[in-house]
C-alpha cells in the first residue's frame, strides 16, 4: 500500500506485536462502590449478557502463540522478517497466507494450529525488499484454492497452483518502470481479480481474467484514477474489495484533490471498467476496506487528525481523534465513525465471531518518534452489529535501523472457523509465546484468539 515518511500521520509500510501480551477489553463503564462481591457480580452478570446479545466468544482476545517466520536464503534484511504486506486467510482451506518481502516469499501458516508450514517462491523469483515499498514485492495476496494470486513489483500479478507450488499465470498491468502492483481483490463467480496499482501517478486498477481450470491470467482494461476518469486520486488507492450483492468492487481512495482531510471509497463496475461514483470520507485518509454484514463496508483510516480537524501534530496542542469509519454500501451514507483506533493499513471482516479487525500502526498510541522507537501500538477489535470498540489489543512495531527497514504491525487476517486473527510482526526480542516456546527473532506472525474454558465445553 501507498506508505509516506511522515509517520506521525501516516503508517510505515513493515509489521510487529507489543512489549508484553496482556491485554484488556474497552472499559463496560464504572460502577458505584458496591463491596467487592457484589461489583463482581455485577461485571460477571454485564459481560455475560453482552456476550450473548452479541453472539460472540466470551473474554479478551490473547495472544495464543508465535509462529516464527524462518530467513529464506534470499533474505536481505538482516536474516530478519521485517518489510513485508498483505495477509489473508483461505477459509476453505483454514490456511494463512503472507507476502514476505524481505524473504522474497508467500509465508504458509495453519490457520487450525497456528503454525508455519512453509514457503511459496515465485519462477522467476518475487523482487523482494528494494529499499522503497514502492519498488518491492510480494505485496497483495488472494488465493481461492486451487489457486493464490500475488502482486509484486514491476506491475506483476502472478498464480500459484496450491496444490504444486508452481508458477502458472504471469502478466504485467503496465506500470511505470520497477513500480508495483499492490493490492487485489477476486471475484470469484466471474473469475476476475481488481489489481491496483497504487505508486503509480494518477494511480490506477486492472482487470484481469483468470481461468479457473488453468489458472491462466489475461489482462483486461485499465481503469485510472484521475479527474477526467470520475476520480481525482492525488495520494495513490488501497484496498479494493469485492461485493457479490451488487456485482462491484470498491477501493479506498486515501486523497481527493488537495484537502488531505478529504478522502473517499470508489464503487467500480466491472463489465464496463468504470468508476461509477465516489462516496466521500472526511477525516480519515482511507486504506483499508473490508465488507461487513448488512453491506457495510469497514474502512480502516491511514491518517490520523485532530480535534479541530486538522492533520493531527504530536508536538502540538489539539488532541488526536483517530478513527475508522463504516459506510452503507449501497448508498455510500456514514453508519458510524469508531473512534480510538487509526491509522492503519488492512483491515478484515470476521463473520465467525461478527467482528470488524482493524489495525494500528500508526496510532496516537504508537511509540514517538516512529522512526527511532519501538513498542506496542493497538490492534482493534470492533463489533459489527454495535459498530463500537470491544477491546484494543497490543501489538509492536519496530524502527528502521541501518541494517534493516522498519516493520509495524499493519496487516491482519482472520480464520472464521476457530476465530484465530493473525497478525505478522517484524523481527524482535522483546516477545515470547505464553508457554515461551516460540519467540520472533526473526519475524512471526501472532496468532490471538480466546481461549476456551471449561463452560464453553458444556
Amino acid at each position: 500500500m501507498n506508505r509516506f515518511a511522515k509517520i506521525s500521520t501516516m503508517h510505515e509500510e513493515e509489521g510487529t506485536p507489543s512489549r508484553h501480551c496482556s491485554f484488556g477489553i474497552v472499559g463496560y463503564g464504572k460502577f458505584l462502590a458496591l463491596g467487592a462481591l457484589a461489583l463482581l457480580l455485577l461485571l460477571t452478570i454485564r459481560n455475560e449478557a453482552l456476550a450473548d446479545d452479541r453472539g460472540e466468544e466470551k473474554g479478551a482476545l490473547k495472544l495464543l502463540t508465535l509462529a516464527p517466520i524462518p530467513p529464506s536464503t534470499a533474505n536481505n534484511t538482516a536474516g530478519g522478517m521485517y518489510s513485508f504486506d498483505i495477509s489473508f486467510v483461505d477459509q476453505a482451506t483454514q490456511t494463512y497466507y503472507l507476502g514476505d518481502r524481505s524473504n522474497k516469499t508467500v509465508d504458509v501458516v495453519d490457520a487450525i494450529t497456528g503454525q508455519f508450514t512453509k514457503q511459496i517462491n515465485a519462477t522467476p523469483p518475487f523482487a523482494g525488499f528494494s529499499g522503497s515499498s514502492a519498488t518491492s514485492g510480494p505485496n497483495g495476496v488472494v488465493a481461492d484454492f486451487p489457486w493464490l494470486f500475488v502482486t509484486d513489483a514491476n506491475s506483476r500479478v502472478v498464480s500459484i497452483d496450491l496444490r504444486t507450488d508452481t508458477t502458472v499465470g504471469d502478466v504485467s498491468t503496465g506500470g511505470a518502470a520497477k513500480l508495483r502492483a499492490d493490492e487485489l481483490a477476486f471475484d470469484e463467480e466471474d473469475g476476475l481479480l481488481l489489481v491496483i496499482n497504487n505508486a503509480d501517478t494518477p494511480a490506477f486498477g486492472t482487470l484481469i481474467s483468470v481461468d479457473k481450470t488453468t489458472g491462466k491470467l489475461t489482462v483486461g482494461k485499465r481503469i485510472t484514477f484521475d479527474a477526467g476518469h470520475g476520480v481525482d486520486a492525488t495520494n495513490g488507492a488501497e484496498q479494493p474489495v469485492w461485493d457479490p450483492e451488487t456485482d462491484r468492487f470498491y477501493v479506498s481512495i486515501p486523497r481527493i484533490g488537495l484537502n488531505p482531510a478529504s478522502g473517499g471509497v470508489i464503487r467500480i463496475n466491472p463489465f464496463s471498467a468504470v468508476v461509477e461514483t465516489t462516496y466521500p470520507v472526511q477525516y480519515c485518509s482511507p486504506a483499508g476496506l473490508t465488507l461487513g454484514p448488512h453491506q457495510d463496508l469497514f474502512i480502516g483510516c491511514n491518517m490520523v487528525f485532530d480535534t479541530a480537524g486538522k492533520v493531527w501534530d504530536p508536538n502540538g496542542t489539539v488532541p488526536a481523534k483517530p478513527r475508522d469509519v463504516i459506510i452503507d454500501a449501497k448508498t455510500g451514507s456514514i453508519d458510524a465513525n469508531v473512534f480510538g483506533v487509526g491509522a492503519g493499513d488492512e483491515v478484515w471482516f470476521n463473520a465467525g465471531d461478527g467482528n470488524y479487525y482493524a489495525t494500528g500502526s500508526s496510532s496516537p498510541q504508537q511509540p514517538l518518534p516512529a522512526l527511532t522507537a519501538r513498542g506496542a501500538t493497538p490492534l482493534g477489535v470492533v463489533d459489527a452489529k454495535h459498530q463500537s470498540i470491544l477491546q484494543l489489543v497490543p501489538t509492536y512495531n519496530v524502527p528502521a535501523s541501518s541494517a534493516h527497514p522498519a516493520g509495524t504491525a499493519h496487516s491482519v487476517a482472520v480464520n472464521a472457523r476457530n476465530n484465530h486473527v493473525f497478525v505478522p510482526l517484524a523481527a524482535n526480542n522483546a516477545l515470547l509465546s505464553p508457554d515461551l516456546q516460540e519467540n520472533c527473532l526473526t519475524g512471526c506472525v501472532a496468532v490471538f484468539g480466546r481461549p476456551r474454558t471449561e463452560d464453553d465445553e458444556h
